[in-house]
């Protein structure tokens, strides 16, 4: 019998990671195998006003851990409504960001202890990391020229803080090598899609599932 599996997709802004999210998902679907997607920050009503008050609200000043605390709010209600349950029912899930992006973003860009939102963050998540972790990387100026919409509040921070947030990400996939898996995002989408289904399939072919690439 075929295992849960739970995937999570990160990596800087602009790598394509949400477009590849919902190719992956598709793809999945497509071969009758059980998917649940869900995005972080959001993924149910309380996690949608939250998102929108962290990445958009600009009316008040947002101090560095109130803003850790609100993505990891938002993940523990996702957590606890959306991904356990599907698990639980013997699902895949694909999640847009996890625990990972609070590290490397109010972590190691914004200068918060890494280890201490390693910490904090599994609390939130009640103890739940992905089987898999696609981190997908471009060159910075690449990603800031992928942008088809307007910045939000973590998008917006200076260039600086931008190859702070890549660093931080490659250099977390590198501690974790075995649930981490770097993804090259500079070629066309559908190049970077069949790196994805190469890696999950043989994380779902581990796991017990019928995938083809």
């Amino acid at each position: 019998m075929a295992r849960p599996a739970f995937i999570s997709l990160d990596g800087p802004d602009g790598t394509g990671k949400s477009t590849q999210h919902a190719m992956l998902v598709d793809w999945l679907a497509a071969q009758k195998i059980p998917v649940v997607a869900c995005t972080d920050p959001g993924g149910t009503a309380l996690g949608q006003q939250v998102r929108q008050l962290v990445l958009f609200g600009r009316d008040h000043r947002i101090a560095l851990r109130a803003e850790a605390f609100l993505f990891l709010s938002s993940r523990a209600q996702l957590v606890e409504e959306i991904i356990r349950p599907a698990l639980d029912h013997g699902e895949v899930v694909v999640s847009d960001r996890f625990t990972l992006a609070n590290v490397v973003y109010q972590g190691h860009a914004g200068g918060m202890d890494p280890k201490e939102l390693w910490a904090v963050g599994r609390v939130a998540a009640g103890g739940l990391d992905p089987d898999l972790t696609l981190v997908f990387d471009a060159d910075l100026d690449v990603a800031l020229s992928r942008r088809t919409r307007a910045a939000d509040r973590l998008e917006e921070r200076d260039r600086e803080y931008q190859e702070a947030v890549r660093r931080g990400f490659l250099y977390e996939a590198g501690m974790r090598p075995g649930p981490c898996q770097i993804i090259d995002a500079t070629p066309d989408p559908a190049t970077v899609q069949q790196a994805v289904r190469a890696k999950v399939a043989r994380l779902l072919t581990d796991f017990g599932w019928s995938v083809s690439e």
